[in-house]
C-alpha cells in the first residue's frame, strides 16, 4: 500500500485503537475508532445507532449518486449548489416550525440529547448548531498527541513532492485548494488531514493545538454535497466555499486549517477572525450550519506521525470514525 510507504507508522501510547468496519451505503466503508475498554452496553447502543444511521446514510448516497451520476440529476442539482439557494435553506431552518423535524431526526440517528447543553430547541438550526457538556467530547491533553478538531469521519493523505493528492480518484494540488502556490509550498511532502462530517455529526469544531493563529482568508465558492458521489464528478474541495486560517506552534510547526462548506451549509461560523490571536487545544474555534461539511488540516513534512490506524485505513479506501478530541497521531520525535 503505497499511503502506508510514505509515514513511519505510529501506535497510540494508550491502549490500542481497534477498527470495527461498517457499511456506508454504496461509497466505501466507514471503521469507527474505539478502544478495547469501551463499555460493552455503550458498544451495543453505538451499534444500534450505526445500524439506524446505515440506512438513512444508505437512502442519501443513493439519491446523491442519482443525482450526480446522471445527467437530469446533474441539471437539477445547478441550481442547488448556488449560495442562494444555500442562505434560502438557512432562513428555513431558523425558523420555529423547523423544530418540528427535530425529534424524527433524533429519533432516526439515536442522538443523544442528555450530552447537550440544553434538550429544547427554537428551530432546526438551534438543534444542529446545539451546544455539548464538555464530558460528552474529553480531549486528549497528552503533550504528544495530535487531535481530531471535530466529530467526522478521517482519511489522511501525504501530499507529494509535487503538492498534489488524490481524494477518491480525484487528483488535487495544494495550491487549488489554498488558491496560494507560495502558501502551498510549505506543505510540500506532508499531510492532509481530511475530516468529513455528515448530517447527524456534531457540527462544532476545535482548536487541536496551543498556538498563535492568522487572520482568516474567505475563499468564495459554491456548495457542493461532501459526500463522496459528488468528489466522483467534480472537484469539490477546490469550488466549494471554504475558510482557512494558520496556527503557529511550538509542537507541530505551523499548521494550516480550512473549513469546508457543502450543500446546505450557508454558514461557516468561527469565532475569531483577527490576526495573531493566541488559541489553546480544546478551545472552540466555530461551528458550521445545517449539512454535511468538512475540515481539512495540513501539516508540515515530518512534523506529525498519524496512528497507524488512519494511516492504514485510508490506505485501503476505509474512512475512519473519530470524535472531538479524541487522539489521531503524534508530533514527530
Amino acid at each position: 500500500m503505497e499511503l502506508e510507504k510514505s509515514y513511519k507508522l505510529e501506535e497510540p501510547d494508550t491502549a490500542d485503537i481497534q477498527g470495527q468496519t461498517m457499511r456506508s451505503g454504496t461509497h466505501g466503508k466507514i471503521a469507527e475508532g474505539q478502544s478495547p475498554s469501551s463499555d460493552i452496553a455503550e458498544l451495543q447502543a453505538d451499534k444500534e445507532g450505526v445500524d439506524a444511521g446505515n440506512q438513512a446514510q444508505s437512502f442519501q448516497d443513493r439519491m446523491l449518486g442519482w443525482m450526480y451520476g446522471h445527467t437530469v440529476g446533474r441539471v437539477l442539482l445547478k441550481p442547488l449548489v448556488r449560495p442562494g439557494f444555500s442562505k434560502l435553506g438557512g432562513r428555513l431552518l431558523d425558523t420555529r416550525v423547523s423544530a418540528l423535524a427535530v425529534k424524527p431526526f433524533v429519533h432516526m440517528n439515536h442522538i443523544d440529547l442528555s450530552e447537550c447543553k440544553k434538550q429544547k430547541f427554537r428551530s432546526y438550526n438551534d438543534f444542529f448548531t446545539r451546544e455539548l457538556l464538555p464530558e460528552a467530547r474529553p480531549v486528549d491533553w497528552t503533550r504528544e498527541a495530535w487531535i481530531s478538531p471535530c466529530d467526522g469521519r478521517l482519511t489522511v493523505y501525504p501530499i507529494t513532492a509535487e503538492g498534489r493528492f488524490t481524494v477518491k480518484h480525484t487528483e488535487y494540488t495544494v495550491g487549488s485548494l489554498l488558491q496560494n502556490e507560495e502558501l502551498a509550498g510549505r506543505y510540500t511532502g506532508g499531510t492532509l488531514w481530511l475530516y468529513r462530517l455528515c448530517v447527524d455529526d456534531y457540527h462544532r469544531y476545535i482548536y487541536p493545538v496551543d498556538g498563535v493563529k492568522s487572520v482568516n482568508v474567505r475563499i468564495p465558492g459554491i456548495f457542493h454535497t461532501v459526500n463522496p458521489a459528488a468528489n466522483d464528478r467534480y472537484p469539490i474541495y477546490k469550488e466549494n466555499t471554504r475558510e482557512r486560517c494558520m496556527i503557529k506552534t511550538e509542537q507541530f510547526g505551523t499548521i494550516l486549517m480550512m473549513e469546508v462548506g457543502a450543500l446546505l451549509v450557508g454558514k461557516i461560523e468561527n469565532r475569531h477572525s483577527g490576526s495573531g490571536v493566541h488559541v489553546s487545544r480544546g478551545q472552540e474555534k466555530g461551528n458550521f450550519a445545517f449539512g454535511g461539511s468538512t475540515i481539512l488540516l495540513l501539516t508540515q513534512r515530518g512534523r506529525v506521525v498519524p496512528d497507524r490506524i488512519y494511516v492504514e485505513n485510508s490506505a485501503a479506501g476505509v474512512e475512519t470514525k473519530v470524535k472531538l478530541g479524541q487522539r489521531v497521531g503524534q508530533a514527530a520525535m
